[in-house]
């Protein structure tokens, strides 16, 4: 604390020491801050995994696991399990391989377990569009059956799929073909 026989050189000297260790202290914690800011919004990823079987329940090796922008997010290895780190806000992935329909599955918040089972692509000769999407549509409504009968032999480690998947239907491609 200055006091009045403190001359006036050396006081300016104390408050310039202030201002220099207040702007430390403040630069400081700003930097303290976007530390944590940007820690937080790097660790908002999780991390799933699955097994991805075809309908006979034969493991698919090469399978791509893409987001919704078909960016590569992991590849199944030869046994079809898959790993692969996403970030929170995607709940919709992309599922795909050679000779098999393209599912497209929407994500629970809780659901780090997929196991995908993929239709085949069938091709259907001289069949009208309602009569393909009739038997695609029997073939769909087996899959929790087929999901069940997987968990029982231990190939997947969920007893029910914990995402959402919708059938769509072909009619519509079918009919702007002509």
């Amino acid at each position: 604390m200055p006091t009045f026989s403190t001359p006036i050189k050396e006081l300016g000297a104390r408050q310039k020491h202030s201002y220099t260790i207040d702007y430390m202290k403040l630069v400081t914690k700003y930097i303290l801050i976007l530390t944590i800011i940007s820690l937080n919004l790097n660790g908002q990823s999780r991390i799933i995994s699955g097994r991805v079987i075809d309908e006979d329940l034969a493991t698919l090796p090469g399978v791509m696991i893409q987001n919704s922008d078909t960016v590569l997010l992991s590849e199944t290895d030869f046994e079809g399990n898959f790993t692969s780190e996403i970030p929170v806000s995607m709940d919709t992935l992309l599922v795909r391989w050679i000779a098999m329909e393209w599912k497209t599955i929407k994500l629970s918040p809780n659901c780090d377990a997929i196991d995908i089972i993929l239709m085949y692509d069938v091709i259907y000769d001289f069949m009208m569009a309602n009569r393909i999407d009739r038997l695609r549509l029997k073939r769909f409504k087996k899959l929790p059956e087929l999901h069940q009968k997987a968990f029982e032999k231990g190939l997947f480690t969920t007893k029910q799929p914990c995402y959402e998947q919708s059938f769509v239907p072909i009619k519509k491609r079918l009919n702007a073909i002509k």
